[in-house]
């Protein structure tokens, strides 16, 4: 088990940072992009156009307006999203830390089905869109901010950047993983946050039912002050942080940890051996173009 205590003190790397945040204008989004601009970063709003009056209004509420910008983008759509880079690096120069965020809900029972007027079953459009804004969102906000991240010059610490995604679905916990050989050659770090239960829009159906059963919940802050540590702790890589409550547990260095009890040391040195052969290759080799 590997608790986090982050220092205090690490907030005060933020400044003169330029930070990107998708899905920033309310919930978590809102609340990382407060922490950033409070400890003197640059802060680049990034959500859907119809959401601008409420990024406005969090500008307006921020400790330092004159040093956020808000650009409408959606994260599905690749055009716009190199539009928010290149935007972000003309208007503040450069981009340090980019914060994955952007993710829906489904608001029915995904595998429920329904049928047309036939009795034909219907194909899951919503659980689609799901995938479409927290995969290949994440997707494209994490190989974009790995090509961005990778034109900055390498900083005291050996690192151009951070990118942290912050983990709704499994599948992003696989994008963690995956992309840790090719960011290291970038020097880039790549983390991710992965919050249980808090209060935001999306969770409002609860209502208090989670507090009055007497579970301790997370707070926007708490999560908010997660991913700004994860974002300017230049000794973390590859670490996925769950945030519950008053818990920071760190789950990727606890699952190496346990792997051999798990699987057994036997097979478990057997992939260990076939991970180092494609990490020393280059990868895996890839077959042709369909």
């Amino acid at each position: 088990m590997h608790q986090l205590d982050p220092p205090a003190h690490l907030l005060k790397h933020a400044q003169g940072q330029t930070v990107i945040i998708t899905g920033s204008a309310r919930g978590i989004g809102a609340a990382t992009a407060a922490v950033f601009n409070k400890y003197g970063a640059n802060v680049v709003i990034a959500d859907l156009p119809h959401l601008g009056d409420e990024a406005k209004a969090l500008i307006k509420s921020l400790e330092h307006p004159e040093s956020s910008t808000f650009i409408p983008t959606s994260v599905t759509e690749w055009r716009q999203m190199v539009h928010l880079f290149e935007e972000t690096i003309n208007k503040f120069g450069r981009v340090d830390i980019v914060v994955a965020n952007a993710g829906i809900m489904e608001s029915k029972p995904v595998l429920d089905m329904e049928f047309d007027q036939d009795g034909k079953p219907l194909e899951s459009t919503e659980s689609l869109k799901v995938l479409d804004v927290n995969l290949k969102g994440t997707f494209n906000t994490l190989r974009l901010g790995l090509y961005y991240l990778s034109k900055n010059p390498l900083s005291s610490c050996g690192f151009r950047g951070s990118v942290t995604l912050v983990a709704s679905k499994h599948g992003v916990i696989g994008l963690l993983r995956s992309s840790q050989l090719k960011a290291s050659s970038l020097q880039v770090r790549v983390n991710a946050i992965a919050p249980c239960y808090t209060p935001t829009h999306m969770t409002s159906g609860f209502g208090n039912s989670i507090s009055e059963a007497g579970i301790e919940i997370n707070t926007l802050e708490n999560v908010s002050v997660a991913i700004a540590h994860a974002s300017l702790d230049e000794e973390r890589q590859g670490t996925c942080c769950l945030v519950a409550g008053k818990y920071l547990r760190e789950l990727e260095n606890t699952r190496k940890s346990v792997m051999g009890d798990w699987l057994g040391q036997d097979l478990t040195d057997m992939l260990g051996q076939f991970g180092q052969f494609l990490e020393n290759t280059g990868g895996y080799r890839l077959p042709p173009s369909l």
